[in-house]
């Protein structure tokens, strides 16, 4: 079949597409001239009397044009302030970015070759990856002469186009201040097959038929983004709507190297090597569900690009730039890492200063960086610490002090029967791992996955891990499947150790890592699962005798130069993810032994103290404390499993005098005690310290508790995954705050002692502001808590623009963190939640906080749990209370008349707000780590579609 030639073409009419952004450009490449359509805002910014200073090159992949980088350049004018922003000229001609987007040649509306014959891998006549990098850079040096004043220059590609803006950019370093690259890859493993849909296109004569003579291949493409809409799914096949348009896709598909062989084989291995070779900065942005471009591709990248950001756009595709607003954040880090000549480099984008007291330099650790040294602000050598204070210790220090005791320093009460184990046995187990994973090959930084359920094995494997120099990765089996699998592939672990279940999900989810047991498997399971060793076998390496009787058992003493730093990276800790994909939070040893020490000062956790561990995070803190601690009979991952018989046991085994657990396990505990005999009923009565971490804890359980722990204090201390003691509050506390008639909400004390507070107020859409207010100014307001201390997280785990959106603020010097939780802090200094900034309702007279309806709603006859969401557009939303669902509800819809009633004069008399509606759903969603955190978004939609006459029992 031939395709004839036809000349480039300008194009307009489409959506989100300005006509002036569209030109022809005449250039000669390698083989003479030819001619390039280009998006291009230089026209939009001269007449709005705006010289660029900056230039950024778009190259886009195979089956897309130009079209792809249209955000890209309205954000860019957005910015420049060519009239859609509040901008002036001359503040835009500070900094002012170009975008010029080439359709590469035969794609999109640039220039069509004549050819005889349709594509294939050894065909001639169609352009190769060489080719196209030489095209790129006759494009290139053509339109730079254009705006002379251009002082920057970056590059970003997709897909194929990655491939190739990194090869020419890093083949002219001397031009090039940054690269980025979205979904692409640069070397295909011999050991790896070919992704299955590519091995599908270049099949025999698939090849021609999928991507020429049929838009199979365009259609396929374009469906892997979340959102597309038809219309704009016919702007990106208008310039490929007959075969004789799309040789060049089907020219692309043939171009991809699958072997050694392949013609540009040799180009792709010699630009590989070229971006091994660059040192400038460069960012990665990532669609993690693509079938194509998987995460071995990303791997490779990132380990020839180690000082690259990377930012996953989880639960998206390859069209990525369809779906999310990619666009700001490649702005944003710009501003950071390639500033215009008049801005230091890292200082253009902070914000956040405290009224009334001087901004310090922003913080600039990005996720990519694996020091806690970035994380503190540009010229504060520890902001958030003190610099006179000691290091902390590392967490595995204790239990190296008391290694050679016979006391008991873990019992596992899962086990049949109960395992207890010495301070001597599990220092000598966790030195024997940990030398045996570095003879097994891990590297300082590796990242380990722990698919361990608490107890004894999980805590030799953490504190080997972390002596050895690795780095924990911890996610909750909570996430569910498809949850567990999308946390472990964002964390990329280069080992697992795992269980019989977790290695078998590992295996069916493909997770990355060499696989190591618990316990040693029969050869058919060894082989199905992978696995290499396991823990049981490592425990029996040998351990030379000066290394155990080095001093402390130090870590360094045991595996040398692989022993970590109190900066480096110790462990990645996953959220709940009850407000969207779990995130993973990195915590350095440094910040995991401010956190240890806080820990042991605040309650009192010292050597030969004794605690149940029935809180996760708590199970591992045991040993890092010197305290015994005792893992009781339960699903962790399930607190409602916590009886109090087994409770009672659990305190015995050690003669234990504290308890932690989260409160829907102290939930079942009070509703299980009745079951226990005088010999139990005694363990409780040794309690000095009930410790319920994970929500808050309403009076009415803290007054059960204190029935059944005579002696105990009662203690809520408030928190999250990226800071877990931030504020504390006890029974009294509660009931203090329970008695107050003006502030409302949940009341969780108020900070612990290093802890830093602030408070970011909501305007009237809801959206926090960028100057926080401290000390009494804070007070009686609603905003968001922003928080700063020593144990805070070290940042967010390639989530770049996250991280630098939960850290931008920059009072005091310090490091802070946006948590996300929205309240008000009282004039005695305590903290009220009210819930979450996204959940935020925007009544007309002013934003409100759903927690403090809940709080008074709750209190109701006949209300169990309650969620106020707010219904219409931002700005105006009617108030609606939504009741869970109880066996005295009738049928979701409406709730009762008296109910109803009840809820509208109680929210008007205590609150002055008027309640729309109250409404009761087939089903109340929570999170499945706490079963406190109730999904008001859901919920929201909901009721907003019940409300115009939607379906009730549609969820």
């Amino acid at each position: 079949m031939r395709l004839p030639a036809r000349p480039a073409t300008t194009v307009d009419g489409l959506p989100e597409w300005d006509a002036r952004w569209s030109r022809i450009l005449t250039v000669r490449t390698a083989d003479g001239p030819h001619t390039f359509h280009l998006l291009d805002t230089l026209p939009a910014l001269r007449e709005a009397g705006i010289e660029p200073t900056g230039t950024i090159v778009a190259v886009h992949g195979n089956p897309t044009w130009s079209y792809m980088w249209r955000r890209l350049a309205a954000e860019s004018l957005r910015r420049a302030g060519t009239g859609t922003s509040g901008s002036t000229g001359a503040e835009a001609n500070a900094g002012a970015w170009r975008v010029v987007a080439v359709d590469q040649l035969e794609m999109g509306y640039s220039e069509r070759l004549e050819h005889d014959a349709l594509p294939s891998p050894r065909g001639e006549g169609y352009r190769r990856l060489a080719e196209r990098v030489g095209d790129l850079d006759a494009v290139v040096h053509a339109i730079l002469p254009e705006a002379p004043s251009t002082q920057r220059l970056v590059t970003i590609g997709h897909d194929w186009g990655g491939v190739i803006s990194l090869g020419w950019a890093t083949r002219n370093t001397d031009l090039i201040d940054a690269v980025i690259s979205c979904n692409t890859a640069v070397h295909q493993p011999e050991s790896a097959p070919v992704p299955a849909p590519l091995q599908a296109a270049l099949a025999g004569g698939l090849l021609p038929t999928s991507t020429v003579l049929t838009d199979a291949f365009l259609r396929v493409s374009l469906s892997l983004s979340e959102s597309m809409d038809r219309t704009t799914r016919r702007a990106f096949r208008s310039p490929y709507r007959h075969p004789r348009d799309r040789g060049g896709i089907g020219a692309f598909v043939a171009d991809i190297p699958v072997d050694a062989s392949h013609p540009s084989d040799a180009e792709l291995q010699r630009i590989g090597a070229d971006i091994a070779a660059y040192e400038g900065p460069a960012l990665l942005l990532w669609g993690p569900k693509d079938p194509v471009f998987l995460e071995r591709y990303l791997r490779d990248l990132r380990q020839r690009l180690p000082q690259a950001d990377l930012h996953r756009f989880e639960k998206f595709n390859h069209l990525f730039t369809e779906d999310v607003p990619y666009a700001g954040l490649v702005f944003d880090w710009l501003e950071q890492h390639v500033p215009h000549a008049d801005t230091p480099a890292g200082t253009a984008s902070g914000t956040g200063a405290a009224a009334g007291a001087g901004a310090e330099a922003p913080d600039q650790d990005g996720t990519g960086a694996r020091s806690d040294a970035a994380s503190a602000p540009a010229g504060a050598a520890a902001a958030d610490t003190d610099p006179e204070a000691d290091d902390p210790p590392f967490i595995f220090d204790a239990l190296a002090a008391r290694g050679a005791e016979r006391a008991v320093a873990s019992v596992d009460m899962t086990k049949r029967p109960a395992q207890a184990i010495s301070w001597a046995h599990l220092a000598g187990v966790v030195d024997a791992i940990a030398k045996g994973l570095g003879q097994l090959g891990l590297q300082k930084g590796d990242r380990v996955s722990l698919l361990v359920t608490p107890g004894n094995n999980l805590t030799a494997a953490a504190y080997a891990v972390l002596k050895a120099g690795g780095v924990a990765v911890v996610a909750d089996a909570g996430l569910g499947p498809a949850g567990m699998t999308r946390a472990i592939k964002s964390a990329d672990p280069q080992w697992i150790i795992g269980e019989a279940p977790g290695l078998a999900l590992a295996r069916g989810g493909n997770w990355p890592g060499r696989r190591i047991s618990v316990s040693p498997m029969g050869l058919l399971a060894r082989k199905g699962l992978r696995v290499e060793t396991s823990l049981t076998e490592l425990s029996r390496t040998p351990v030379p005798r000066q290394d155990m009787k080095a001093p402390g058992r130090s870590a360094a003493a045991l595996v040398g130069e692989q022993a970590p730093g109190l900066d480096d990276d110790a462990a990645i800790l996953f959220t709940s993810g009850s407000t969207g994909p779990a995130k993973g939070v990195r915590y350095t040893h440094r910040r995991l032994g401010e956190l240890i020490r806080l820990l042991g000062s605040r309650f009192h956790v010292e050597r030969g103290s004794g605690l149940v561990a029935g809180f996760a995070p708590f199970a591992l803190f045991g040993p890092g404390l010197g305290a015994t601690s005792v893992t009781p009979d339960m699903s962790v991952t399930k607190p409602r499993t916590l009886r109090a018989a087994a409770l009672a046991d659990a305190i015995s085994a050690a003669d234990c005098t504290m308890a932690f657990a989260s409160p829907a396990a102290w939930t079942n505990v009070v509703a299980t005690a009745d079951e226990l005999d005088a010999e139990q009923l005694e363990a409780f009565g040794r309690i000095d310290l009930v410790l319920s971490a994970g929500a808050p804890v309403p009076l009415s359980l803290m007054d059960e508790l204190t029935h059944w722990f005579p002696r105990a204090q009662i203690h809520s201390p408030y928190g999250m995954t990226e800071g877990l003691l931030l504020t504390d509050i006890d029974r009294d506390g509660v009931a203090a705050a329970a008695a107050d008639q003006d502030d409302h909400g949940v009341c969780v004390g108020t900070p612990i002692p290093g802890v830093h507070l602030a408070l970011a107020p909501l305007d009237s859409q809801g959206v926090p502001a960028e100057e926080l207010l401290l000390d009494r100014e804070a007070h009686g307001k609603l905003g968001e808590f922003v928080v700063s201390a020593p144990h805070i997280k070290a940042g967010y785990d390639n989530l770049w623009k996250t991280d630098e959106q939960s850290k931008r603020d920059t009072a005091l010097g310090l490091t802070w963190h946006r948590t996300n939780d929205i309240g008000h802090i009282d004039t005695s200094g305590r903290v009220w939640l009210e819930g979450r900034v996204q959940h935020v309702i925007t009544a007309p007279a002013g934003p409100v906080g759903p927690g403090g309806i809940e709080a008074v709603v709750d209190e109701l006859h006949g209300v169990t749990r309650c969620a106020a969401v707010g219904v219409g557009p931002v700005g105006t939303q009617a108030i609606v209370v939504v009741l869970e669902p109880t066996a005295e509800m009738p049928e979701p819809g409406q709730a009762p008349l008296e109910i109803t009633e009840q809820v509208r004069y109680t929210a008007q008399r205590v609150l002055g707000l008027d309640v729309a509606a109250v409404l009761v759903p087939p089903k109340f969603p929570t999170d499945i780590r706490h079963n406190s955190k109730i999904d008001r978004s859901a919920l929201a939609d909901w009721a907003a579609s019940v409300l115009a006459g939607g379906p009730v029992r549609k969820f």
